[in-house]
């Protein structure tokens, strides 16, 4: 997606520790014209009718996910990193262990949300090593939903996470796959 690669080349800024911010546009202010062209980008990836969720973590995928939402008409859940007062009831639960932030989460989601019945496209704005993925994929599969597949907005080519996923045969669709990150520059995948 030319778009968003000349938007990270553009507002990005790499970080020490193959961090890459995009909170100018993306997970933090978010420049909600990018991201309803996302959001068509997935549905053009993603033409299946039988989605009837769309899955993300929090907090940074929630914005992403609702957007490409419209297009899909279908609700969109969130797992979330911690257990609060307002979930009542059974949960699906796993861990993740966050690339940017160097810390394991006990990850949870309300079972009335999702169930055998549902067939699951998972949105996520970053894929790095494959952690928060994994960690969504576990949920799915202990609440016998079918996985559609994947869209992750920004892919880290040169990390593992990607690898993982393909060769489990998941259809992953990543918008921008960056394949080298220096502290001066990055170069994307064509």
């Amino acid at each position: 997606m030319q778009l968003l690669k000349e938007r990270i080349l553009k507002d990005g800024t790499v970080k020490p520790g193959n961090v890459l911010k995009v909170d100018g546009f993306l997970n933090h202010r978010m420049d909600i014209g990018l991201i309803n062209e996302i959001g068509k980008e997935f549905r053009r990836r993603f033409p299946s009718d039988k989605i009837t969720k769309i899955l993300t973590i929090e907090a940074s995928g929630i914005g992403i996910a609702c957007i490409a939402a419209q297009y899909f008409h279908v609700p969109v859940v969130f797992a979330k990193k911690a257990q609060s007062i307002n979930i009542d009831g059974e949960v699906y639960h796993t861990k993740v262990e966050s690339f940017t932030h160097k810390k394991v989460y006990d990850v949870i989601l309300s079972r009335k949300f999702l169930d055998a019945d549902d067939h699951v496209l998972v949105i996520d704005d970053f894929l790095a090593n494959g952690c928060a993925l994994m960690g969504l994929l576990d949920i799915i599969e202990e609440a016998g939903a079918t996985l559609e597949g994947a869209g992750i907005v920004i892919e880290k080519g040169f990390q593992q996470g990607g690898q993982i996923i393909r060769q489990k045969g998941i259809h992953l669709e990543s918008l921008a796959i960056i394949d080298t990150m220096t502290d001066t520059s990055l170069t994307f995948r064509e």
